[in-house]
């Protein structure tokens, strides 16, 4: 099996590709990691660190090419060959591809995943790691040309073969729902659903949902639109703006960023169209989605605009469709018309899905 792992630069996904054959290893699996990058530093030792990007596109095609070739001969000697790569890249040299189609149908890969991380890590990592300028809105862009050209890259190679956007998480890695699309792929794959926006500053819903997303996990591969969260910086500009400062502070990878607060603001537009975008994308490669409805403080319902139309877009996809209502004021008739069931506690959920959708996971720690 050849998994081809994209992402664009700053994702840093060795280490975590890295995590993931650590855990194939564990029960036993031949699995090997192709590091593009890392490949062809070896091929050209003139090359400094971190300036691969920076020669000739000549001479970067050929050395690309030339890794490649020892790629597709590896793929026929181990069970499973990941390729660590990028489709595009936008750099000195602007934007221009990270593959070729011919030797891409060669390797026919069986399994295509587009990585994805937040503007903070991805910003911070350039700046650590990289000497090219960037914006916010550069970063964007890019993230967005590297979904779509892995998706070409894909149905120009196999189109039968899976693709998925899968984040890279934020307060864990998701090398365990990585593991889980490759080697167990006949997990039900779920979408989850809840308030985020609607409820910030409100700590014990929060962690209510929090409860619900970790109970979620081991029971099916769930696809979380939690590990990639950036709608919080607009309103971050916005009090920046307020309390006079031209720079938002926030965390990332475990130390505090500083971002422009105009670059913020800048890009609100391109923060909620691929939110928009990246959320409905998730839903499309799951084969249901499961929303949590928590209760406010106040006794409302915590359903947000969001949720009510990830719930419609689920349903007209023809997605199983499963709410978690815990309110005590009941739901309203366009929650249980379009639904195949509704729960009242998590607890009823989870006892429902192990039952109707049992999976023994291989791993051995589970």
């Amino acid at each position: 099996m050849v998994i081809v792992v994209t992402g664009l630069v700053g994702i840093d996904k060795k280490p975590y590709l890295a995590e993931v054959c650590r855990m194939a290893r564990e029960r036993g699996r031949d699995v090997v990691v192709c590091n593009v990058g890392q490949m062809m530093y070896a091929e050209a030792p003139d090359i400094a660190p971190g300036r691969i990007l920076d020669i000739p596109l000549k001479r970067l095609h050929a050395l690309r090419r030339s890794v490649f070739k020892d790629i597709i001969a590896q793929s026929q000697q181990h069970e499973t060959v990941m390729v660590n790569t990028h489709a595009t890249f936008r750099w000195r040299h602007g934007l221009f591809p990270g593959f070729d189609f011919d030797q891409m149908r060669q390797l026919s890969p069986d399994l295509f995943i587009c990585m994805v991380d937040g503007v903070e890590p991805l910003h911070l990592r350039l700046m650590r790691e990289h000497q090219i300028r960037h914006t916010l809105k550069d970063l964007f862009v890019w993230r967005e040309e590297e979904t779509l050209a892995t998706q070409m890259m894909q149905q120009g190679t196999n189109a039968a073969a899976p693709f998925y956007v899968l984040a890279r998480g934020v307060e864990r890695d998701t090398a365990e729902t990585f593991y889980q699309l490759v080697f167990e792929q006949q997990r039900k794959k779920a979408y989850l659903s809840f308030p985020m926006t609607h409820v910030a500053g409100m700590p014990e819903v929060l962690a209510t949902i929090r409860r619900f997303r970790a109970a979620m996990k081991p029971l099916m591969t769930c696809f979380d639109p939690g590990d990639l969260e950036e709608a919080y910086l607009p309103y971050y500009a916005q009090q920046a703006a307020a309390a006079g400062r031209d720079y938002v502070q926030v965390q990332a990878l475990g130390e505090t960023v500083r971002l422009c607060a105009e670059e913020v603001r800048q890009v609100e537009p391109d923060i909620n169209s691929q939110i928009y975008a990246r959320d409905f994308a998730l839903i499309d490669q799951a084969e249901m989605i499961v929303s949590f409805i928590p209760e406010l403080p106040d006794g409302r319902p915590a359903l947000s605009s969001g949720v009510e139309r990830e719930l419609q877009h689920a349903h007209e996809a023809a997605k199983q469709v499963y709410v978690i209502w815990t309110p005590n004021t009941p739901p309203s008739v366009f929650i249980t018309q379009t639904a195949n069931r509704v729960f009242h506690t998590p607890d009823e959920a989870i006892d429902y899905f192990r039952c109707q959708y049992p999976y023994t996971s291989d791993r051995l720690f589970e």
